[in-house]
């Protein structure tokens, strides 16, 4: 078994990583990892419903889709991720949630803290979610990943992720909010994630006889950064991925109510229509033909949108004002 820590704190990068391993590479994997601060999307999820998408704005919050199902994740530097890549005869042999968080929970147990499996895929200490677990099946090979909430700051994980329900009438998969708790508050003796990070590569190398650290080659990061570039550096997997859904957004302007309603379609804006009491000088329409094809995204919206003067259309209201509502 390869075990490795990437140094990389990049999200598209450790995904690719993952990705990989899973495809390209036979052995059994065992990957420790941090990311700045991201959003991890579910493989079925539609992104938009998902995330803050002001907040992430706001912030710089990397938001990249991975490889498995499950809900909708944050990420940062002190949440340790660890994957697990194995090989199996069948999907009984490879999916097993158990097996795979097994080893957290006996590190745990040796630093003094009774956490436990709960549920369909989480970890808890006394009630509180600290880990979330994902699996995907490539041919005979399983990716099994999972968050360790160490240090992660509960706030930045909360506010990144709030979003209102009622905005999006989709079929993808909804995250389910719980409650969560970090593993630091919960020890005895202080110790960081980096730490934390080095008693759990222990723990791997002493229970699996065949395991050895492992450094990535040259060859093994080109190999990433080319799925890197192909998957997890687009838009179009990221966002585009999403299945079809309606969003409604009603605010007022200094030009009074503006309501948009937009059909998307894998992350495309299908039609749009613009509702409202403001006065206007040019016929709306043309902005909702203008939005026909546009990328639901704020940057892509905003370059199409820049191509008018919106207080023609909307009297008294600005472009920035028209993406505040939209985003």
């Amino acid at each position: 078994m390869l075990c490795i820590y990437l140094e990389s704190t990049k999200p598209q990068f450790n995904l690719a990583t993952e990705e990989y391993f899973l495809k390209k590479r036979t052995e059994d994997c065992f990957i420790l990892w941090r990311n700045e601060p991201s959003i991890i999307v579910g493989k079925h999820q539609n992104t938009q419903a998902e995330i803050n998408a002001a907040y992430v704005k706001d912030n710089n919050i990397n938001v990249v889709r991975r490889l498995s199902g499950g809900g909708a994740v944050f990420h940062d530097l002190g949440n340790l991720n660890f994957t697990f890549i194995k090989s199996g005869n069948s999907d009984e042999q490879l999916i097993d949630f158990h097996k795979y968080t097994l080893p957290i929970l006996e590190v745990l147990l040796k630093m003094g803290i009774n956490a436990e499996f709960q549920g369909r895929n989480d970890l808890v200490i006394n009630g509180l979610k600290f880990s979330g677990n994902a699996e995907h099946v490539h041919k005979n090979r399983i990716l099994h990943h999972g968050t360790l909430l160490f240090s992660s700051k509960i706030a930045d994980l909360s506010a990144a992720l709030k979003v209102d329900p009622l905005k999006f009438q989709d079929k993808a998969v909804k995250s389910v909010r719980s409650r969560v708790t970090n593993i630091s508050e919960h020890l005895k003796n202080n110790m960081d994630v980096l730490g934390f990070k080095d008693l759990l590569m222990d723990h791997i190398l002493e229970m699996y006889s065949e395991a050895v650290a492992y450094t990535l080659t040259d060859e093994d990061i080109k190999g990433i950064n080319k799925i890197k570039s192909e998957r997890y550096d687009k838009w179009e997997w990221n966002f585009g991925q999403s299945p079809k859904y309606s969003l409604r957004k009603l605010a007022k302007t200094t030009g009074g109510f503006v309501e948009f309603d937009l059909n998307v379609v894998n992350g495309l804006i299908t039609e749009a229509k613009i509702f409202g009491d403001f006065f206007n000088h040019s016929d709306p329409a043309e902005l909702e033909h203008a939005l026909e094809g546009t990328p639901h995204d704020y940057h892509s919206v905003k370059e199409k949108l820049s191509e008018f003067e919106i207080d023609n259309y909307i009297k008294n209201t600005s472009l920035e004002e028209v993406l505040h509502i939209l985003f």
